[in-house]
């Protein structure tokens, strides 16, 4: 009896172990927990979330800038020009991220920028828009009819962890959230903790981390939606990545069974 008991136990437990490391269903989906009206069971709840970009600029920012002009050859000859004072006679050939790098302005350490004509121009901690404006100033001491653009030149993000592709990449709009940046490395895998993952924010004293639970739908509402220029995405693994299954193996399961039985049934025959 005491052979049949432990022969038994085995049984259970290697039963219990493989369905307990498979990975539920709940933690692999995304946006639970949705809201819905009352009055339709088809409608959900609108997530409000201004889509606005605030990002204060920072030392190693890139900055597209350009100037439009009734005089065609002010404006030709400042934006042809780099930030080093030098005819750059390749920007409407060159393209990527290289062009964008050259042609652009990079902001200095001590948060300037080096403008033709006009020098040093500080754009530290300042928006896209205020730095628009400071420009805009600026341009009209030389010539009146000008209207300046200012944009962000490469929006920077690093996505690690439990994605399918990850790495540093390169966005040329000015908004992106949670789930475009993770779309963009191939979404995460099955043993990603979608409940805890970490945002690095890059702040102008260093370095801030944010968790967003991206199985929850109030994510759609959070201020950590929408993403900022330098963010590091990391996505945590599951605890149960070392030992667990993203799906029942059944065929396992089923050759463990059968093997425990026939065992089970060759010490009934032995023990008669």
């Amino acid at each position: 009896m005491r052979r049949i008991f432990l022969i038994l136990s085995v049984i259970a437990i290697v039963g219990t172990s493989v369905f307990t490391s498979c990975v539920p269903q709940k933690r692999i989906l995304y946006l639970q927990n949705e809201q819905m009206l009352t009055d339709s069971a088809f409608m959900s709840i609108e997530y409000e979330n201004e889509r606005t970009f605030n990002y204060k600029v920072q030392p190693g920012d890139n900055l597209y800038i350009r100037i439009a002009s009734l005089d065609e050859k002010f404006a030709a000859y400042f934006n042809f020009m780099n930030q080093g004072g030098y005819m750059n006679t390749s920007t409407q050939y060159s393209s990527g991220n290289a062009s964008i790098y050259l042609n652009g302005y990079t902001v200095g350490a001590d948060g300037n920028i080096d403008l033709p004509f006009v020098g040093d121009v500080l754009v530290k901690d300042l928006t896209i828009d205020e730095i628009q404006s400071r420009i805009q100033v600026i341009m009209n001491e030389y010539l009146k009819e000008t209207v300046v653009y200012v944009k962000l030149g490469v929006f920077n993000l690093t996505i690690l962890g439990e994605v399918l592709r990850p790495g540093q990449y390169q966005i040329y709009q000015s908004d992106i959230n949670i789930f475009q940046a993770i779309a963009l490395a191939g979404n995460a895998t099955d043993f990603a903790n979608k409940a805890n993952i970490k945002i690095i924010h890059q702040t102008p004293k260093g370095s801030q981390i944010a968790r967003v639970n991206l199985n929850d739908a109030d994510i759609l509402s959070s201020p950590e939606y929408y993403l900022k220029p330098n963010d590091i995405i990391y996505v945590e693994p599951l605890k149960t990545k070392q030992f667990g299954f993203t799906s029942v193996p059944y065929g396992t399961i089923i050759s463990a069974i059968s093997l425990l039985i026939t065992c089970f049934t060759f010490v009934i025959v032995y023990m008669k």
